[in-house]
């Protein structure tokens, strides 16, 4: 199934329509989507490197716009909607493991990470924010700032590199991005306990 959608999802890429499909997928990516907005944002950008911040601040947009969407489900329809999303996917028992040990602290961290490197999934941390009832201007506030650099350092790449450099993003950047992610985490972790 997740290769079907993936499959969809890079068919958009050529069509006339691309921009909007990648404001939807951008959208329902941080709510309740398997498959990420770079799948369609890379091919885009690469089609039209001129346009390539554009796509940008529309996936930035539009993915923010998502994440207010998955907080609204965790804040008002966890049991109703956003559990079964969940299950669905098969990540209830991880999102209840998190949501048992996670701290107001420790989600702020967990947005960044997700929103820079999908660790953990972006959908279960909108989520997570709207069941533990972040503020909603500090989620958005940090949703901008993770999802936009994301987008736009993938922009700036696609611009310089070219083709050259997608083989790159696609192998390789989420494993490095989540390498820096973890060490960010490591570090929050240390500074906590030195700080006690």
């Amino acid at each position: 199934m997740l290769r079907r959608l993936y499959d969809w999802t890079m068919s958009l890429a050529a069509r006339r329509s691309a921009e909007v499909w990648l404001a939807v997928i951008a959208f329902v990516e941080s709510s309740v989507f398997l498959v990420p907005a770079d799948v369609l944002f890379l091919p885009m950008a690469l089609a039209k490197p001129e346009r390539s911040y554009r796509y940008a601040i529309v996936a930035t947009v539009a993915s923010v716009l998502g994440g207010i969407a998955g907080w609204a489900l965790g804040f008002y329809a966890y049991e109703t909607v956003a559990r079964p999303v969940l299950e669905f996917y098969g990540k209830l028992d991880a999102f209840e493991q998190m949501k048992s040990y996670v701290t107001y602290e420790t989600i702020l961290l967990l947005l960044v990470t997700s929103g820079l490197a999908h660790l953990p999934p972006i959908k279960i941390v909108t989520i997570l924010s709207g069941v533990i009832h972040v503020n909603i201007w500090l989620f958005v506030i940090s949703a901008i700032v993770a999802r936009g650099a994301r987008f736009l350092f993938l922009a700036w790449l696609l611009r310089r590199y070219g083709e050259p450099i997608r083989h790159f993003i696609e192998k390789r950047l989420g494993h490095i991005v989540s390498i820096g992610a973890v060490v960010a985490i490591v570090l929050y972790i240390v500074y906590r306990y030195l700080a006690h």
